[in-house]
């Protein structure tokens, strides 16, 4: 099965936190990204710039409306999402256990219902 594993935290202010805290950071994700290769379970992965970097957009009428800044206003943004293919719930809930962005914010597992191959919407597996 396909899942999104989607990280969810809070954003720091810019220079709250300490280079050595982000050099330890990206270490963490850059193992958790290699064996998710290694393993083979690896589709995609994407950390995200700041939301208030984002831009959203909502047709009405015909019309686009746009916003600057995300859609909802909270304290936790989405952070990056991580795409991997494992036989089962118990699989990505592990991988889940093991991403560096559990420890700061949270984990949302959410497994794909349709995915696009060879230009066609199909089922994942």
């Amino acid at each position: 099965m396909r899942y999104a594993l989607m990280m969810i935290a809070g954003e720091p202010e810019p220079g709250q936190v300490k280079e050595e805290l982000i050099a330890t950071m990206q270490a963490a994700f850059n193992k958790y990204a290699h064996d998710l290769h290694a393993a083979g379970v690896l589709v995609s992965a994407d950390i995200l710039t700041p939301s208030s970097t984002a831009t959203t957009l909502s047709m009405r009428d015909g019309r686009a409306t746009i916003q600057d800044g995300p859609y909802a206003a909270t304290k936790e943004q989405l952070a990056g999402v991580f795409l991997i293919e494992v036989p089962d719930l118990d699989a990505a809930l592990a991988w889940a256990e093991a991403c560096p962005g559990a420890h700061y914010g949270h984990i949302e597992l959410r497994p794909s219902a349709l995915t696009v191959r060879d230009g066609q919407w199909r089922p994942p597996h």
